[in-house]
């Protein structure tokens, strides 16, 4: 008779757990299942997926709109919006560009300038700062190479006037957004707005006899609308060899919409009916019909821009 005795059913040894049976178990109290051969897996039906810690209010959305109004035979002015999200090593980021042209010069010249001036700055700053980001390269230093797009803008408008014996020209302002900064290249009278707590703010200057008027505290900014040398300018793109890009930068931390629009729009239409709009409507587009509707309803002497873009925003 063998000294050896049989070990009772629930004394009976076990391994230890692999590391794989570990996962399988964390995995079936989760609610999923093993993978399959091509890697996929499905979802079990117990499985709760983890809510949102935060929801959004609003989000980045942007809209670009124009109209050729009730007066005009063409529209010169030429408009974009954009918004990217470029992949990173580590995170993600959020771009958008936003551009408002209104040009000048006859029939062909004016749509001819407008759309140049987009097209180029668009193309520099797709070159010069999207492409390295997709790249993980460094982000160049912003301030130099937004001005440095409105004047390759500038020399483009200029050989183009130069080849074609044209005086055309045209506004520039663009605005690039990355994260919590708004940086914008500037030059004539097309406007940025931003809509902060306490309302419309105004971040740009016109480059016109009114504007300097105005700077000069010779003329109030609400005689501007009507003033007969309103839309004089002295500074242009594509109009001269060389031209000043003014520059500003604004933090975006408090603000919930950025309007760029030519003078078409905000000559017509008060700041407080631009910040009704704004509260109308969660999308840019819609709040982009609305002013557009609304300069046209003051008589649409012009053509008429908006763009509109909504900034993320949590609930409270």
């Amino acid at each position: 008779m063998s000294d050896e005795t049989t070990p009772a059913p629930d004394e009976t040894p076990t391994e230890p757990l692999s590391q794989a049976d570990i996962e399988a178990e964390r995995q079936r109290q989760q609610g999923l299942t093993p993978p399959e051969e091509d890697g996929t897996r499905k979802i079990g039906q117990d499985y709760q997926p983890a809510l949102t810690l935060r929801r959004s209010a609003q989000g980045f959305a942007a809209a670009a709109l124009r109209d050729i109004g009730r007066v005009r035979e063409a529209n010169q002015d030429c408009a974009l919006a954009t918004i990217m999200t470029l992949p990173r090593e580590g995170s993600d980021v959020a771009v958008g560009l936003f551009i408002v042209a209104d040009g000048m010069g006859g029939h062909q010249g004016g749509e001819v300038a407008s759309r140049l001036a987009v097209q180029t700055v668009f193309t520099s700053v797709l070159e010069r700062l999207v492409l390295p980001v997709i790249e993980d390269g460094l982000i160049e230093a912003l301030q130099p190479l937004m001005i440095e797009a409105v004047q390759e803008a500038n020399a483009a408008i200029w050989r183009e006037a130069q080849a074609t014996g044209s005086d055309m020209g045209t506004t520039c302002t663009a605005a690039l957004v990355i994260g919590n900064g708004l940086y914008i290249a500037h030059v004539g009278d097309s406007r940025c707005y931003v809509y902060e707590p306490g309302g419309l703010r105004l971040l740009t200057t016109d480059h016109s006899t009114v504007g300097r008027l105005i700077a000069l505290g010779q003329l109030d900014p609400e005689e501007a609308r009507d003033h007969p040398l309103r839309n004089q300018l002295y500074r242009t793109v594509g109009q001269q060899p060389q031209i000043a890009v003014d520059f500003v930068y604004h933090q975006l931390t408090n603000c919930s919409h950025l309007v760029l629009c030519s003078d078409g729009l905000w000559s017509l239409v008060e700041e407080q009916a631009i910040e009704q709009a704004l509260r109308h409507s969660p999308w840019p587009h819609d709040v982009c019909r609305e002013l557009i509707a609304l300069a046209n309803l003051a008589g649409g002497d012009d053509n008429i821009s908006a763009v509109v873009v909504s900034l993320p925003l949590d609930e409270a």
